[in-house]
């Protein structure tokens, strides 16, 4: 164990906690404002706060080591608000004043994720790590400088069944917003892909991609010391987020992201997980079987609620278990939409037009 890995060994002192059949290590433990917190050697949880319902982000820290000396790996940064921002300076007035980052990974585009990324490369001139598809993706978005809503989406509003006001409601607030909440990334990145070994201090870890939540998500995994970093790919109390997006409206995430599901399964059940939201966990095969057997069941409700012809919003109380508010339309009808297609493809559920309406009924 290196020098920095032997400084942050874990504490062993916390009293674990049981739910549905995940095990807790650190009891709801949590890193306070301002503090980082050791989850396994050489391995540090930093927790920030994010706008909306998820609340916050999870950051890891892993001790690493380059031409110029020690520093750690970031993996994930927080989203570019004042907020994010005035946390990192402050642990680095802090508990990591003089630590460099040498590596700057990013699991996924989401702005929760890499907002702070170019920042972080500016600060440390440190080169930022991701997958092809995720650095290209979040490129393309943070490029785009319209204001109007594309046509594109309208039309992709009004296939999913949006009223006139909601299609008001949400042009009013414009286009183009990710590039607000995303500092500019530099023009070269280092790229990572599915089977790839990255070295991080004196820890090889695999590159394991899942799919479904967004194009090329990066999970990392330590076998030896049997450790996952997950993102936003497993999380322990909630699914991420499994949209039909306007880009490729002919795909089919939900059945990625089964086949995701099946690919992890292929670690072994008692890794820690280290979530993009939420507590460390252990017990991935539990929590992947009851991802899987969630969205199936209700694959099923769906297909039985299909019966007569349905819209994407119209499917919202067979998928949902709250209302769906202005601020969660546009994820709401993006999961829905991903469930009508999964059984389109299933064959399952067949799909006519009429008058740019997606109208979707049992096979």
């Amino acid at each position: 164990m290196s020098s920095a890995a032997a400084a942050t060994a874990p504490d062993r002192s916390f009293t674990p906690t049981r739910h549905k059949g995940l095990t807790y290590p650190f009891g709801g433990a949590e890193p306070a404002a301002g503090a980082v917190m050791t989850v396994a050697p050489g391995v540090r949880w930093v927790r920030l706060h994010v706008p909306g319902p998820l609340k916050h982000v999870n950051c890891w820290l892993i001790d690493d080591s380059d031409a110029q000396g020690e520093g750690i790996a970031l993996v994930d940064t927080g989203m570019n608000t004042s907020d994010a921002r005035g946390a990192w300076k402050a642990l680095w007035q802090g508990p990591l004043a003089g630590v460099r980052v040498t590596k700057m990974i990013g699991t996924h585009f989401h702005p929760d994720h890499i907002g702070l990324a170019g920042w972080m490369h500016d600060k440390h001139k440190c080169p930022v790590v991701m997958t092809r598809g995720e650095w290209l993706t979040a490129q393309m978005l943070v490029a785009d400088a319209r204001d109007a809503v594309p046509d594109d989406v309208t039309a992709m509003r009004v296939a999913a069944g949006w009223d006139a006001e909601q299609i008001a409601h949400a042009a009013a607030r414009g286009w183009a917003g990710f590039r607000h909440i995303v500092t500019p990334m530099p023009l070269s990145f280092t790229r990572i892909k599915d089977g790839d070994t990255l070295r991080i201090g004196a820890t090889d870890w695999q590159i394991v991609v899942g799919s479904g939540h967004s194009p090329e998500h990066a999970c990392l995994y330590d076998p030896v010391g049997k450790v996952l970093i997950a993102g936003d790919q497993v999380l322990p109390r909630i699914s991420p987020n499994v949209s039909l997006g306007v880009t490729e409206p002919t795909a089919d995430p939900l059945g990625e992201w089964f086949n995701s599901i099946a690919k992890l399964k292929g670690l072994p059940d008692d890794v820690l997980v280290l979530p993009g939201h939420g507590d460390p966990f252990t017990g991935l095969h539990a929590r992947l079987d009851a991802m899987d057997r969630e969205h199936r069941e209700r694959l099923d409700e769906l297909h039985v609620f299909l019966a007569e012809p349905r819209r994407a919003v119209d499917c919202f109380g067979r998928l949902f278990r709250r209302a769906i508010g202005p601020d969660m339309l546009g994820m709401a009808t993006g999961e829905s939409q991903a469930h009508l297609r999964r059984l389109e493809v299933e064959g399952r559920a067949t799909k006519a037009v009429e008058d740019g309406v997606w109208w979707y009924r049992a096979a």
